[in-house]
């Protein structure tokens, strides 16, 4: 017994002699795990999904045929539905990430480089609270807000106003109210690292705030704002449940995917409806990476 223990001591002593030594091994060892999941479930499902693709959908039985065919995709690209669906969606994914860092810059800045260490952390857990709430329960209650019996209706009637009511446009502000936590954390993750000492020589030189904004704070701030534009560009690109809940009869390319899933029962046509928001998404993510902007994150 007190072999074996010694033995198995000393073999476990000169493997961590190996490793304490070899950096890249540890961290290869450290890091084979995840990225073997990583590659299972997502390069998998990618792969799957694009097989599914190619599949046809027989149209008297309705069950899926394995034959490999590019009809799908050719209808997707070229229909004039999905090509409008698209850009609509886009529009729509666009519009709330130039929406949420126009408000997210604003209270990050102030909660970096203004608050307190106190309202700072206050703020912190403000931000984060919207998090704990689900995601039905946020939607539901923009539906509340938006009806024309809502409160939106009771504070924009006196000017002669009234709700956008269940449109793209209450899309678009119940999804700029759902991802602004996920903007603006990353804005002030990147704020919290530019050195205050740089605003201040800035100001020292006669530069006015929004000079120095522009000119000290915005280049080191992009890699940030890629980073929170990612999150909200993503996951609006992929949302078709608030579209449901506040969209009226618009229609986006996850409900598209949903439709083809649920009631068409067409799963061909539903992967290859799917292939066009990963495609937007790896082409987005291949031009930020050439700015180079990636590296900083």
């Amino acid at each position: 017994m007190t072999g074996g223990a010694s033995a198995r001591t000393s073999f476990a002593r000169r493997v961590s002699t190996m490793l304490y030594s070899r950096p890249r091994t540890r961290l290869g060892l450290l890091l084979s795990a995840p990225l073997a999941w990583l590659v299972l479930i997502y390069v998998a499902s990618l792969a799957a999904l694009l097989v599914t693709a190619l599949w046809t959908v027989d149209d008297y039985t309705g069950a899926i045929k394995m034959e490999w065919t590019f009809d799908n995709i050719v209808h997707v690209v070229t229909g004039s539905l999905y090509q409008t669906v698209t850009l609509r969606t886009v529009g729509v994914a666009l519009l709330v990430t130039v929406v949420d860092l126009i408000i997210a810059l604003p209270i990050a800045f102030f909660m970096a480089k203004v608050a307190s260490s106190r309202i700072q952390r206050l703020m912190v857990i403000a931000v984060l609270m919207p998090l704990w709430a689900s995601y039905l329960v946020k939607a539901y209650a923009w539906r509340s807000v938006l009806s024309h019996d809502g409160i939106l209706a009771w504070l924009l009637r006196p000017l002669g106003l009234d709700t956008p009511g269940y449109s793209l446009t209450g899309v678009v502000l119940t999804m700029g109210y759902i991802w602004l936590p996920y903007v603006i954390l990353p804005l002030y993750a990147g704020l919290e690292r530019v050195p205050n000492s740089l605003l201040e020589a800035a100001s020292d030189l006669g530069a006015k705030s929004f000079t120095t904004f522009r000119t000290v704070v915005l280049p080191m701030l992009t890699p940030a704002i890629i980073a929170g534009s990612i999150f909200s560009f993503s996951l609006t690109l992929g949302d078709y449940i608030t579209v449901n809940i506040v969209g009226g009869a618009s229609q986006m390319l996850g409900n598209l995917v949903y439709t083809n899933v649920g009631t068409a029962n067409n799963l061909p046509m539903a992967a290859a409806i799917a292939l066009i928001p990963i495609v937007i998404m790896f082409g987005y993510i291949a031009a930020v990476r050439k700015t180079g902007a990636l590296e900083n994150l």
